[in-house]
């Protein structure tokens, strides 16, 4: 299964992936996590931020993440992935995978900035430092039409967001998830102690 995490920058997918895996770790269940910004670090170096190149981008994950998923490997890409177009292919590419929104507001990600990059997107623009090309602001974010899931990281706490989405693997991935269910709130419940 794969599972491709679409929201802006900061939007938390990169701590739900990491939650999730957590969570599904003490299910028994094997899950690897394909970091958008990693990638990009390493394989993905030579990509720009143009639009054919942000679709090679997700494509080149995608490749990746099948390789994990035909191990029976529950593989999560947390990436912006702003095209519907290239989410879509994914989906006919490759089996079972699954479109997941994370959302949260703009205005609350100008707030939290954890990289700085919203501050620099809203610059002047003929500021050195300005970003010209960030997703939601100065570049297109095409909301996923029909997601699998839709996750709303402000609206809800990080435990929240967490349950939803392992719940939701569970359910897609298992054809018996019952005895994960249990698991799966026991675990749960016994973090509120």
């Amino acid at each position: 299964m794969i599972i491709l995490l679409s929201g802006l920058s900061g939007a938390g997918k990169s701590t739900l992936s990491g939650s999730v895996k957590i969570q599904l770790a003490g299910l028994g269940i094997d899950t690897e996590i394909i970091d958008g910004d990693e990638y990009r670090a390493k394989i993905c170096k030579d990509l720009s931020f143009s639009k054919a190149d942000r679709m090679e981008n997700i494509r080149r994950l995608g490749f990746i993440a099948s390789k994990f998923s035909s191990r029976g490997i529950v593989t999560i890409i947390s990436a912006i992935s702003p095209y519907e177009e290239v989410r879509r292919e994914l989906m006919t590419t490759y089996d079972k995978v699954k479109i997941v929104h994370i959302d949260c507001p703009v205005q609350k990600l100008i707030e939290r900035d954890t990289k700085g990059l919203y501050k620099r997107a809203l610059l002047p623009d003929d500021h050195p430092d300005k970003i010209h090309n960030l997703t939601g602001i100065n570049d297109d974010y095409e909301i996923p039409v029909n997601p699998d899931l839709y996750v709303n990281t402000y609206e809800n706490d990080l435990e929240h967001c967490v349950r939803l989405l392992s719940s939701f693997i569970v359910d897609n991935h298992y054809e018996a998830p019952g005895k994960f269910h249990n698991v799966l709130s026991e675990n749960i419940n016994s973090r509120r102690l």
